[in-house]
């Protein structure tokens, strides 16, 4: 028998992982929401929290972290798509674009998962949506990058087709 190439499973920022975070985010920011494009943005601002003025990181900061903006962006479009097929996050489309928004489910999931990480995710998510959450993403990208998150104009050029 010839040796099998197993494909080991990612463990972390997976679609649902990252959708997960978007429930909570986006509840955080109800009654209003955001785009994809500022969801990105203040994702980056949840876990390394510390880096933009905040409360400590929720994740372990990693050198070259803002690389991970590259991946994080289509898999978060991909994690909104997942919650939205679940009543999580629903999508507003008008003529501003796609705007995502909580969910009618988020309300029961936010208020059933009780772990440490899910208490500070949802500390650091109402930190974000009180500091950053009236801001554009033109303003964000500013922000972050006047504070030493110079990746601005890298998220700009990055384009995704739409799963929604």
């Amino acid at each position: 028998m010839g040796s099998m190439n197993r494909k080991h499973p990612e463990l972390f920022n997976t679609p649902f992982e990252l959708g997960l975070r978007m429930v909570y985010l986006l509840f955080a920011l109800r009654p209003g929401g955001s785009d994809l494009q500022k969801l990105v943005l203040l994702d980056y601002a949840i876990v390394y929290s510390q880096d933009v003025g905040g409360p400590a990181s929720l994740h372990t900061p990693v050198p070259y972290r803002n690389a991970e903006l590259f991946s994080r962006r289509e898999r978060i479009e991909q994690g909104l798509y997942i919650m939205s097929t679940r009543g999580l996050v629903d999508v507003v489309l008008d003529d501003r674009g796609m705007t995502y928004i909580a969910g009618s489910s988020s309300f029961t999931m936010v208020g059933s998962l009780s772990s440490k990480y899910w208490r500070d995710l949802q500390e650091r998510c109402a930190w974000v949506a009180e500091q950053f959450g009236g801001a554009s993403s033109t303003e964000l990208l500013k922000l972050f990058s006047e504070s030493g998150h110079l990746w601005g104009a890298e998220l700009e050029t990055v384009k995704q087709p739409y799963l929604l």
